[in-house]
């Protein structure tokens, strides 16, 4: 199945798009969870989609959802919440974890989220943006892997690129836009950051005084189911 053929009640969306509305991390989102009702059935949607992330959407007025890889369910992830949070337009967004607060601030929506929240990511800083971009692929190792550079560290912008690096993932071998990393990224270096990963997406960051971290950008419907 190709990335926008996708069944009836499913949307698709671009999350953290770049400034000219290209790029962005596809996401499919499906309207009515009750459709896949177990976990097992969710499952093997999302890897039949073959996206980073599913949203299951199970109570679209109090903004509960679930989040699932290819692989595996989530407890947690950023560009799925950013993604539902536009589509659903919702100040709240009901995961196992915790309440995800939104906002939408212009051509940007907001979700605001805790770095607990957030499964292990190893954070690997590169001496140079041109090293981040010339991977050629996933680094030797293990685990979960977001590649990052300095593009201007006084402006707070960051080259970053992501790889999942496990089998769980479905054969995903690099993730176009991470809010999760971004938000750990943001959370461990006390700022705010605008961040370009992958081809060109765009991410943006702001860490609060109680330890919260805000994550944004932008979102298009791309194939409405």
């Amino acid at each position: 199945m190709s990335d926008y053929d996708v069944p009836r009640g499913i949307d698709v969306l671009r999350v953290f798009c770049g400034p000219d509305g290209r790029y962005g991390n596809a996401l499919g989102v499906v309207r009515d969870g009750r459709d896949h009702p177990d976990e097992a059935s969710r499952q093997l949607l999302a890897r039949r989609l073959g996206f980073a992330e599913t949203v299951f959407v199970d109570d679209p007025e109090r903004g509960r959802v679930d989040i699932h890889t290819p692989g595996l369910r989530l407890p947690f992830a950023g560009h799925p919440l950013v993604g539902a949070a536009w589509l659903l337009d919702l100040e709240i967004l009901e995961l196992a974890v915790g309440d995800v607060f939104a906002r939408q601030d212009g051509e940007f929506t907001w979700i605001t989220a805790r770095p607990e929240w957030v499964p292990p990511r190893t954070l690997q800083q590169y001496g140079s943006a041109a090293e981040v971009e010339a991977l050629e692929g996933p680094p030797p190792g293990e685990g979960w892997l977001y590649a990052w550079a300095w593009e201007d560290e006084a402006a707070g912008r960051v080259r970053a690129r992501a790889f999942p690096r496990r089998g769980q993932e479905g054969g995903i071998v690099e993730d176009e836009a991470t809010g999760a990393a971004a938000l750990l990224l943001s959370a461990r270096l006390g700022r705010a950051l605008n961040i370009t990963q992958g081809r060109g997406s765009q991410i943006l960051t702001a860490p609060a005084p109680d330890g919260t971290v805000e994550v944004g950008g932008r979102v298009l419907m791309a194939v409405r189911g």
